[in-house]
């Protein structure tokens, strides 16, 4: 068998080298495939990744041949339809895939050389990131596969690589200068995920007694407590700055389109200026629910990735 011999493994390309990204890159265009199956399947009570085996069409019930599953060539191949019962498919199916396929090659850009360890964490933790993004917008919620199922692997990824770790403030206190190891990595994930998830409780919890309604899903909660655990602490801080900032533009943007959509339907009942008060309460009644869960996403995955030069950014960084 000479592809077992170690000539033949020394063959491959090195993590570091440029062959090695495309590879990663196409590895993350079919993982990004797979994310379209747990993103369609993790709401649902009667099914799993695994239940059913095979892909099928939602409309037909048609189990999808292997022509029919190569990411992004095949939904361009058939415009976006079925090939039996010709029903579309969502766009967000390549979408999710080319994203998946974005996120392994920042993975390998950003990783450190030749650390393969760091660079399977950092895709798995992004290819995470994009499925909670995807079922919060659709649903509203964020799986527990992903964020109770980050929550036990942060822990095992920071002792397995204590790397993950390194520069973390609790690491380094208890390393007294040396190496961070394993003991030190699971101090700084257990703080990273304490920190994260009792902030981001505290929050709803002061919210809701403000409001007298619920301030903030649980499912953030947990989220940002199992980003927490592979961030460290000032990961935490750095990625909820980024979520909340984003958020926020982004929620003013979804006030004002609110208001568009509220005034235009005002002006052809020809109320005029009458229709402006009621048009912002409306605006601001309805526009102000977006799920928090992608944003927390796109800051972990922004700190994951390069931590140090976005702290750098932000006021207490310098």
């Amino acid at each position: 068998m000479a592809l077992l011999e170690p000539s033949a493994l020394l063959a491959f390309p090195p993590v570091g080298s440029a062959p090695f990204g495309v590879f990663w890159t196409l590895v993350g265009l079919f993982v990004g495939s797979f994310l379209n199956v747990c993103i369609h399947r993790f709401p649902l009570e009667d099914q799993s990744i695994f239940k059913p085996v095979r892909s099928h069409c939602p409309g037909c019930e048609r189990q999808l041949e292997w022509v029919e599953n190569i990411p992004v060539l095949s939904w361009l191949y058939q415009r976006g339809k079925c090939r039996g019962c010709k029903m579309g498919i969502h766009w967000r199916y390549p979408l999710v895939e080319i994203l998946g396929a974005a996120a392994f090659y920042l993975a390998w850009y950003m990783a450190p050389a030749e650390d393969l360890g760091i660079l399977l964490i950092h895709s798995t933790v992004l290819s995470g990131l994009i499925v909670a993004t995807f079922v919060d917008f659709d649903r509203y919620e964020i799986p527990d596969q992903v964020s109770i199922g980050g929550m036990w692997a942060a822990p095992v990824a920071s002792a397995l690589v204590p790397a993950l770790h390194a520069s973390g403030p609790v690491a380094l206190a208890m390393a007294g200068g040396g190496s961070v190891d394993w003991v030190a990595a699971l101090a700084e994930c257990a703080a990273g995920m304490a920190l994260g998830g009792g902030f981001l409780y505290g929050v709803g919890w002061i919210g809701t007694r403000i409001y007298k309604a619920e301030a903030m899903g649980f499912g953030d909660v947990k989220l940002i407590a199992a980003g927490g655990g592979f961030i460290g602490t000032q990961g935490v801080v750095g990625a909820l700055i980024i979520a909340v900032v984003v958020a926020s533009i982004f929620g003013v943007l979804n006030i004002l389109r609110f208001y568009h959509v509220v005034r235009t339907r005002q002006r052809r009942r020809r109320l005029g200026n009458r229709g402006i008060p009621e048009a912002i309460r409306t605006a601001r009644a309805v526009g102000r629910y977006l799920p928090f869960g992608p944003y927390l996403a796109l800051g972990i995955g922004i700190v994951l990735l390069d931590w140090k030069d976005v702290l750098t950014l932000l006021p207490f960084g310098h």
